[in-house]
């Protein structure tokens, strides 16, 4: 029995999500330490009116999945093995120990701007649950114009899948998938087109970024997010958070690969717990919690208990 963390991507913010990071030593340190890279205070990031930035929604997420996991590491409740959803997986590679917070924050903030620059307005990403992906793709097929593209994301879950592109071709493809009668189909907080060939150009730009990075040896197994496969390889955790901007995020067989490695708990990192839905969904047999709708003491217990039996 093993224990994974999973830190969620842009979407899962909310107002004050900063200031409702556990009251804990390491989250205070390692707000202390983005406050002073960023030459700003880190926890203005999380008001409302800040998060309808880009930049500031995906910074501020990096911060907290990562103070989170501290508190816990501190706390002697270390993980197995980390995933983490589109910028979610800066975090998870800051956390296995693969790269530094500080270039992890950098690299955020690079992402971010470059993300933001290339597609201002008109773009972003919606999401379609009660068709599988080969009914998507069909429809994105038949919506896609190279005036206004479409392309099938993020890979949810088997029947919720996200589709990114410029507003009007979204609004064809889910106007579509409501008529042959999905279960929901509507536009996400995100106004950009992440994971898609739209941003083949910000991916080639971030490699480039990372091609100096200092390797470091991971502590935990990272689970990428274009292949689902689990690595401790530095340089393919490196191409993965640099290119996956631009390529489906596959969380479901990400999850699935976790599972049959005998993964028995998953806990997911502030600010959200969409994750944690998911996984209830498709694998009841696995303990899963959410941290923000859970105590940090609670937490900790639950995850030592894991690794005790494992043990014994």
């Amino acid at each position: 029995m093993t224990v994974a963390y999973l830190f969620p991507g842009q979407g899962s913010q909310r107002p004050g999500m900063l200031h409702a990071l556990p009251a804990h030593p390491e989250v205070a340190a390692t707000l202390q330490e983005a406050s002073e890279i960023l030459h700003r205070d880190a926890l203005g990031l999380d008001e409302e009116k800040v998060l309808e930035s880009t930049i500031a929604t995906q910074v501020a997420i990096y911060i907290a999945g990562v103070a989170t996991a501290r508190s816990l590491i501190a706390e002697g409740a270390e993980p197995d093995s980390v995933a983490g959803l589109s910028v979610g997986a800066y975090s998870a590679a800051t956390v296995s120990g693969a790269i530094d917070f500080k270039d992890g924050l950098r690299l955020v903030l690079k992402r971010a701007e470059l993300t933001a620059e290339q597609f201002p307005s008109g773009y972003g990403l919606s999401a379609i649950v009660g068709l599988d992906e080969q009914q998507v793709a069909k429809l994105v097929a038949e919506c896609t114009t190279p005036e206004h593209p479409v392309f099938v994301g993020n890979l949810n879950a088997p029947r919720q899948i996200v589709v990114a592109g410029s507003i009007e071709g979204m609004d064809k493809v889910l106007d579509l998938a409501r008529k042959i009668g999905c279960k929901k189909a509507e536009r996400l907080a995100v106004r950009i087109p992440s994971h898609c060939p739209l941003f083949e150009g910000v991916a080639r730009q971030l490699t480039e970024e990372m091609k100096d990075l200092e390797p470091h040896t991971p502590r935990a197994q990272y689970v990428t997010n274009q292949r689902a496969r689990p690595t401790r390889v530095f340089d393919r955790i490196r191409d993965d958070i640099a290119t996956n901007i631009a390529h489906s995020v596959r969380w479901y067989d990400s999850t699935q690969v976790l599972v049959e490695m005998g993964t028995s708990l998953f806990v997911e990192m502030h600010p959200g717990h969409v994750l944690t839905g998911l996984l209830t969904e498709a694998f009841p047999q696995v303990r899963s919690i959410a941290l923000a709708e859970s105590s940090l003491d609670y937490v900790v217990r639950v995850v030592r208990r894991v690794h005790e039996s494992a043990e014994a």
